[in-house]
Order: C-alpha cells, then structure tokens, then sequence
C-alpha cells in the first residue's frame, strides 16, 4: 500500500504506530521507518518511559508514547502497563510496526487486528514472524559477508521508505561543527569498550586530527572512575582541555553539547548514533563484537576503525577464547597515525579503517586502510536484498544467492516483507 492509497471507508489521515522498546541506541536508529512514515501520515512512537524526553527531542512531530518496559517489576506490573496504553488504546492504526522479539512486544500485538501488525505479531496464541526480519535474522549467521544497517532494516518495513540522504536531521554529510571532541568513556557492554590506558592514545591522536579542544568526556555516572583515569593518562598540556561531563548530561544538554563538536570518537553507542543524526563527524572504534555494516554511524563521511581478526564478528555475550585479543590493534603505532590524520602508511593486520557512504539501499562502509577480503561478496549480498526487498540498484554487482542467504521459496508470492500478503 502507498501512502496515497487511503481506503475508501477512511476520510481520516493514515495513522502509524512503532513500537520500539529496546534501548538508547536502537531509539535513534528507528529514525528511516518514523520519517517515512510521517510523510504518509500521523505517526505515534512507543517506547520505553525513560526514553520519552529524548523522544520528543529527536523526532518532533511523532505522537510519544511510553510504557515501564525495562527495570519494572512486581505484581502490579500488567496494571502498570495497561495505564499507560490508554492513550492508545482507542486509536484507530492503519499500520502497526513492532520491532522488537520479546515477549512484551508479542503481547502488545494482541491489542490490535493481526493483519494490521508488521514485523513481530500474535494469532491465536501464536508468535508469527514476517518474512523480511525472518530474512534479516537468517542473514545474520554469517555476518562477515552480510550486514544491512538497521536503520535501514527498519526502515525498509516502509512501502515507502525515504532515501539514505534524507534519513539524518542534519542532512547526509558530517560536518565538523566547531566545539573540540568528545570522547564516550564505554560501551554497554565491556566487550565493546576499551581500557583507558588504550583509550587515552586514541583521544591525543583525534585531537591531533581536529587541531582543537575541548575535550568533552561523556557517559553515565558509572563511568566516572574511568573518566578520572583517562583524564590522568592524557599529556599534562592537554589535561586543562578537559570538561567532565560524565553523569552530568540530561537528553537535552546531551544532545546540545554533542550536536556542537567537530568529533565523537565512540564505541557503538547511543550517543555515537546521536551524533551521526546530528551530522557530527564520527571516529568510532568496533571491537569484534560489533560490526560497523550492521550499526555503524548513519551518514556520509564517518569513520571506523574495525578490529578484523580471523575471528570476527563474535558474539559479545558469549566468552571470548582469547582474552579480548582484538582491543591490542587499538594501540599499535600504525592505527594512531591514521587516527591522526597521517595515512602514508600501511595499516596493521587486524584492523580496518572503514569510511561510510551510500548506495540505493542504505548505508555502507568501504575500507580506505587495511584489506576488506569480503568486500566483493558483500557487495553480491546487496544486490540480492535489494533485488529481494524491492529497491533498484543500478550498477550494482552480480546479485548473487546462497542457500544460507535466500532459498527458492523466499521468492514465491505472497512474500510478507512488509506485510503484503494481508493487504
């Protein structure tokens, strides 16, 4: 269905929800489908209480709604919940995009006519799955070939997704804005961060790179020790460049403080993906757990700096054999230099300099140091999704399937990638 196809029985404007509950991060990568949808009609947001503020800061005109969907326990939870969607509990939803796999979400689906709900969604008791976040969790078994942005997997839950330009607030190129740096002290998990004997380097080679402080430390108040150590291991001149803001910043001094600097240099975070939307130049470092194709900076002109042992991409939860080898690379001489801007020399084994761009179907990264052995047959997996998910590539490589990519029947009708089969 296109936007302009309002049925007959409705004089009213189209109406959208989204329900997304997961964290910080995945709030900002929403961004493609909620644009889109807003050129369609009205569109309404549902997500955790806590991300609430933040909501109304980054998506003005979506209706946010929210719910105690994490740290909220005790019997009287269901009631909780229940007050909190009367507000949407009488709307009349053309669509309903649930995001998220989780037994909160499926539950959700409940409250509105299956046929209507795309992605996750209950029947009768059952939990059914539509066929694209099939297709993009059967991709992600072999993540070193493949990869989509999630942006751009959510977003193309849309019959009319906007175009990768059009995606960001500020537009698709990072420009350096003009306050110094900032420098996230960790990762969600430990397995994405790195130590601060490793991290201090890091920060002088990027000040290096920009030429100019401040230097703006960011996190939450449990990061505050290692904001201290950091601080301590830069060189003495630099260390009145400091502003400590960790566990100081509120949505709206975040947002205002990131959106002004020339570089966040980031693990995979929320506030790395706040300041892509911002169009602040990104440096970020990915660890084996994450992997930039998958949810790197959304923009044009970012850099990432992709730890590529034999090894990678790994599961973050599971324990690493080999003592979280991947963060060593962050400290050789050679991954300095190109953080500093001195690119003359060839770059370490194991790392990657990844800058991101554009192609029909969303966002890419293209090694511009070290040696991408993938790169070819990535290329060949994005020209199959896009063959799959409708989006012309012109161009583009050989679209070529494998049985752990597509299989026969993927292509037989009705398909359910954005829920066509119960319009």
């Amino acid at each position: 269905m296109n936007c302009e196809d309002v049925p007959a029985r409705s004089h009213s404007p189209l109406r959208f929800l989204v329900i997304q509950l997961a964290r910080f991060g995945d709030l900002i990568q929403t961004k493609r489908l909620l644009r889109s949808l807003q050129e369609c009609g009205e569109t309404h947001l549902l997500v955790d209480r806590s991300l609430t503020a933040l909501a109304h800061i980054v998506y003005p005109g979506v209706r946010v709604h929210g719910i105690a969907a994490h740290g909220a326990h005790g019997p009287d939870i269901l009631a909780r919940v229940y007050e909190d969607l009367g507000d949407i509990a009488g709307l009349d939803f053309h669509r309903v995009y649930n995001l998220n796999f989780s037994g909160l979400s499926f539950a959700l689906s409940g409250m509105f006519e299956p046929s209507r709900v795309r992605g996750y969604r209950s029947l009768r008791g059952q939990r059914l799955i539509d066929s694209w976040p099939g297709q993009v969790m059967r991709w992600t078994r072999d993540r070193s070939l493949t990869g989509l942005n999630l942006v751009d997997v959510w977003g193309l839950y849309a019959d009319q997704p906007v175009s990768p330009e059009r995606v960001n607030s500020a537009g698709p190129d990072a420009i350096p804005r003009g306050g110094g740096i900032g420098v996230v002290m960790a990762g969600q998990n430990a397995r994405r961060s790195l130590p601060a004997q490793v991290l201090a380097p890091l920060v002088v080679a990027a000040l290096g790179r920009v030429g100019r402080g401040p230097i703006h430390l960011l996190g939450s108040g449990t990061e505050r020790r290692a904001a201290r150590e950091l601080a301590a291991l830069l060189p003495a001149k630099l260390r009145g460049e400091v502003r400590d803001l960790v566990g100081r910043t509120g949505w709206r001094e975040l947002h205002d403080v990131v959106g002004g600097l020339d570089l966040l240099v980031s693990p995979d975070t929320g506030t790395m993906h706040l300041a892509a939307d911002l169009g602040v130049p990104v440096l970020a470092f990915f660890l084996s757990s994450a992997w930039c194709h998958e949810t790197g900076p959304y923009g044009r002109g970012h850099l990432v700096l992709q730890a590529a042992r034999s090894c990678a991409p790994c599961l973050e939860t599971a324990p690493c054999p080999h003592d979280t080898a991947c963060r060593q690379v962050f400290s050789d001489p050679s991954v300095l230099r190109h953080v500093s801007g001195h690119t003359g020399r060839a770059l370490a084994p194991g790392c990657l300099v990844m800058e991101s761009g554009f192609d029909a179907l969303g966002l890419t990264f293209t090694a511009v140091a070290g040696t991408d052995p993938a790169a070819a047959r990535r290329s060949a997996f994005r020209a199959m999704a896009a063959a799959y998910a409708g989006v012309p590539m012109p161009g583009s490589a050989v679209c070529l399937t494998e049985e752990t990519w597509m299989r026969e029947r993927d292509w037989m009708l009705p398909q359910t990638l954005r829920g066509r089969a119960h319009d």
